[in-house]
């Protein structure tokens, strides 16, 4: 089995594959303060629980936007399973060539993503990543990375919203029965569902006449499923995207 760990602000989301096949996926809090022991600890006790054992783990492969649980994961992992991982960076072999400014900067979950989405779905495409921030990537008809617009996450969003009112509280993600809402929960579900599938529909207007064509669009993200279904474009929803592509990087640069 390969251990597949991708290391975002919020969550860290750990999948196990058997070759093709997504055994388990499972999530835990991103605490930069942990040690390499205690993740090792936890990811132990979360891959027991998917009847994981030590001997199953044949290699792992990490994707991470938090630079200081780079190294602490990768001790992690050594000690719990004894591998040593492969980082996603600069110098992996990717099977996609990435035009920006700064290569380099792009973030390895964009890499992921991108990469899971050319190999399955085919290129051109545009890939939404729906997380911490909504991340929104273009992959040319040549399988070339061309650019992301980073916009503030939906719970960012969510909790700026309650934080920065005096009667606003903190409130649950989902869509309410109507847009328009008849009491102050329901009003703010109705701006933070409704609205962010409203500016996900019209970035993905202004992507098809700045590219001249229009193409598939495919989501994931943990946040995905309760605003994407609320899209009137034809989108893609596929949860597992950066999973899948970690296991592609690996098979790429074992």
């Amino acid at each position: 089995m390969i251990l597949a760990i991708d290391i975002g602000n919020t969550n860290i989301v750990l999948g196990g594959f058997s070759g093709d096949d997504l055994s388990f996926v499972a999530r835990i809090a991103t605490n930069p303060s942990k040690t390499e022991d205690e993740y090792a600890t936890k990811i132990k006790s979360i891959l027991e629980l998917h009847n994981a054992d030590r001997e199953n783990i044949d290699g792992a492969i990490i994707s991470s936007v938090v630079p200081p649980l780079n190294s602490v994961m990768k001790k992690a992992i050594n000690i719990a399973y004894g591998v040593d991982s492969i980082m996603v960076g600069p110098g992996i072999k990717t099977g996609i060539n990435i035009h920006c400014d700064n290569p380099s900067s792009v973030g390895a979950d964009l890499i992921c993503a991108c990469v899971a989405a050319h190999h399955i779905y085919g290129s051109p495409s545009l890939v939404i990543d729906m997380g911490t921030a909504t991340k929104m990537m273009v992959i040319n008809e040549k399988g070339t990375f061309i650019g992301v617009s980073i916009i503030p996450g939906v719970s960012i969003a969510l909790s700026a919203l309650a934080s920065g009112t005096a009667q606003l509280p903190q409130i649950s993600l989902e869509a309410p029965k109507s847009v328009i809402g008849k009491n102050t929960i329901d009003c703010m579900r109705s701006g933070v569902v409704f609205g962010n599938a409203s500016m996900i529909d019209g970035m993905i207007d202004r992507f098809f006449e700045e590219m001249g064509k229009e193409f598939q669009v495919i989501a994931t993200g943990g946040l995905a499923p309760t605003i994407i279904r609320h899209c009137k474009h034809n989108i893609t929803l596929d949860s597992d995207l950066i999973m899948k592509g970690l296991n592609i990087l690996y098979k790429k640069n074992k």
